[in-house]
């Protein structure tokens, strides 16, 4: 999915102006040393908290979810290494900490895995619910056959 790109601060004094907040999608781009060789690297995500303000020791922290798992990192807002920081969509919210978006997406993981555990695999007890189920469905099929 494509955003348009609302911001780009580039130096120190363009960050301590960044309106960076709670909500935010951003994507940061921070330099990777391997080796003797260096590159550029993408982090994009929701913005979870901002701390410290303007500061010299603001940071910022960035959850995304990678292959099912939550990813943070907390980023320095004047580090060398940051490149850049597009701030791609902005979202309004009520709470200046995001913190409860993580208890939210463990919660939307139960719930997908009650639904699979139903739908076929086995767990100890889950077998014997399920041969139940079954059990009633068949009995109320002959009983509409009758009817």
């Amino acid at each position: 999915m494509q955003y348009a790109i609302i911001q780009t601060p580039i130096n120190a004094d363009e960050r301590k102006n960044l309106d960076l907040r709670s909500g935010d999608t951003v994507r940061v781009h921070s330099r990777i040393k391997e080796g003797d060789k260096t590159r550029l690297q993408m982090f994009e995500g929701l913005v979870i908290a901002r701390k410290h303000g303007r500061e010299a020791g603001a940071t910022f922290t960035v959850r995304k979810i990678v292959s099912g798992v939550g990813v943070e990192r907390i980023f320095p807002l004047y580090s060398p290494i940051i490149e850049k920081i597009d701030i791609v969509k902005r979202t309004k919210t009520r709470r200046a900490k995001l913190y409860h978006v993580r208890d939210k997406a463990v919660k939307e993981l139960r719930k997908r895995e009650k639904q699979v555990l139903l739908k076929g695999q086995t767990r100890v007890g889950f077998e014997e619910k399920k041969a139940e189920v079954k059990a009633e469905v068949s009995e109320e099929k002959t009983e509409a056959k009758n009817d």
